[in-house]
């Protein structure tokens, strides 16, 4: 079931009406509505993995009480250590065992030694990254006592279950969403009115922006070898509005979907196109991502606390595994890499941390440096996307490749007989539109927001007419 679908259409509705005048007597059964909407919410992918989910869930609540209860450290770190290493097998199984396996295969064949993987024949269980990583950091936070064990079921099933944010983030802690769920929540009209808006504007970006700039960017990536350099570059700006559109979309729309039902969850994109260098990108993109293996696996590995060797091996451990968690592919573990290699003079100069100030311009010198800041930023970050887009590395060098050798920058049409410079105008105006709402959660709401919000909704009509696209690139992750 996609946000962007009439199924979503019909059931959030449904489920907003019973939980805030059937179920709404005690925090009890408003959660155990959410559960059970959660549960039908994810059985709509494929049920078979529901039964993993509700594993997953259990596993994590009774490892966490026992390492709580444990009496001796030997007893805590065995329920620590279970909880990890089960956690991660299935993750390991479902979304790397096949890419290990052929990896290995053809260093075997490359070495002369024959060699036939076996592979299993299993789909990747949707949103089974998100979900271990919400456990995960459950179990991580009781075994350091940074929280106690969650005893009531219902509620920590709803903290990992929640179906805003099941199946594509943002990745939440449990402590901050479960404090929220074990209390009865109240209907508030504005905060209700600040979700609709924020759906809406999610709906923009995935359906206007991200769907849109699918038809052009495939169109290119699938045939770069005969495309010249301008329309190479486009696809890459493309695919950067694409990605950046869907997945922001996404989070936009499980973040106001959950303020319907009087939930805060974690903000997940702060207007990331608008950094000033790459460590300030990292800090506006995926930011629970990002914040988790900073303080799960950056942070314990010992931060930039260390000697030069340990500063530059915990900066690319971070962003390699970080790529390699998007999937199994070496095009991730590059594209991590690269944004490694991006953020390491920042790193040593000490000065990753320059730019945590809001973006002022004004008409002067240094306002024509940001902005020449923001755009080599954006420059670097779409590189990067390259690798993350093409299906094998050498396409990836062979795209960027083609951009520098074949210097040809007149238009082409593409195979659904448009030109591919057609979507600049859109995307200028949505960059425009950011821009002027950048300390805004959602540009909506404020002066004349039904004139932007009639606007909004018709251009999603519009747009979601003629789209084909309707799932979420993230949802494979």
């Amino acid at each position: 079931m996609f946000f962007n679908s009439i199924a979503f259409a019909i059931f959030l509705p449904i489920v907003f009406f019973l939980y805030w005048f059937v179920f709404n007597k005690t925090k009890s059964t408003q959660n155990a509505l959410l559960i059970i909407a959660s549960y039908y919410f994810y059985s709509c992918w494929d049920w078979r993995f529901l039964f993993l989910l509700v594993f997953s869930t259990f596993l994590d609540y009774y490892t966490g009480i026992q390492i709580e209860k444990g009496k001796s450290e030997k007893s805590r770190k065995f329920w620590f250590w279970l909880s990890i290493i089960v956690n991660l097998g299935f993750l390991g199984i479902f979304k790397y065992y096949n890419f290990f396996a052929s990896s290995f295969s053809d260093l075997l064949n490359s070495a002369g030694i024959k060699a036939s993987p076996i592979l299993l024949n299993v789909i990747l269980p949707v949103g089974i990254s998100f979900y271990t990583f919400h456990g995960l950091s459950y179990v991580i936070d009781i075994y350091y006592k940074r929280i106690k064990a969650e005893y009531n079921f219902v509620d920590y099933s709803l903290f990992v279950s929640y179906f805003p944010l099941l199946v594509a983030g943002p990745i939440e802690r449990a402590t901050h969403l479960l404090p929220q769920v074990k209390v009865k929540r109240e209907f508030n009209f504005e905060t209700a009115k600040e979700g609709v808006y924020q759906i809406i504007w999610g709906l923009v970006k995935k359906v206007v922006i991200a769907d849109t700039c699918a038809t052009y960017a495939n169109a290119i990536f699938d045939h770069y070898t005969s495309m010249n350099s301008f329309s190479l570059i486009m696809g890459a700006i493309y695919f950067a509005f694409q990605i950046y559109g869907d997945f922001s979309g996404y989070s936009d729309i499980a973040l106001g979907v959950s303020k319907l039902f009087g939930l805060d969850l974690l903000r997940n994109f702060n207007y990331p196109y608008f950094s000033r260098d790459i460590a300030e990108f990292w800090r506006r993109w995926h930011i629970s991502l990002s914040s988790w293996f900073r303080d799960y696996l950056y942070i314990p590995l010992g931060g930039s606390k260390g000697g030069l060797w340990m500063k530059i091996r915990n900066t690319f451990i971070i962003f390699v595994v970080s790529g390699f968690w998007h999937g199994a592919n070496w095009t991730y573990v590059v594209w991590g890499f690269i944004n490694a290699v991006y953020f390491l003079p920042l790193l040593l100069s000490n000065s990753n941390r320059n730019n945590m100030d809001a973006i002022v311009l004004k008409w002067n010198f240094d306002s024509a440096k940001v902005i020449m800041s923001i755009l080599y930023t954006f420059l670097l970050t779409c590189i990067a996307w390259v690798f993350f887009r093409a299906s094998t590395i050498t396409d990836a060098f062979s795209y960027l490749k083609r951009i520098i050798t074949d210097r040809h920058f007149g238009s082409q049409y593409l195979e659904n007989e448009r030109y591919n410079y057609e979507l600049l105008l859109l995307i200028g105006v949505f960059v425009l539109v950011e821009w002027n709402n950048r300390n805004k959660v959602e540009p909506l709401s404020g002066k004349k927001s039904l004139l932007k919000l009639s606007l909004a909704i018709a251009a999603i009509l519009a747009f979601g007419t003629y789209s084909d696209y309707k799932e979420f690139i993230y949802f494979q992750f």
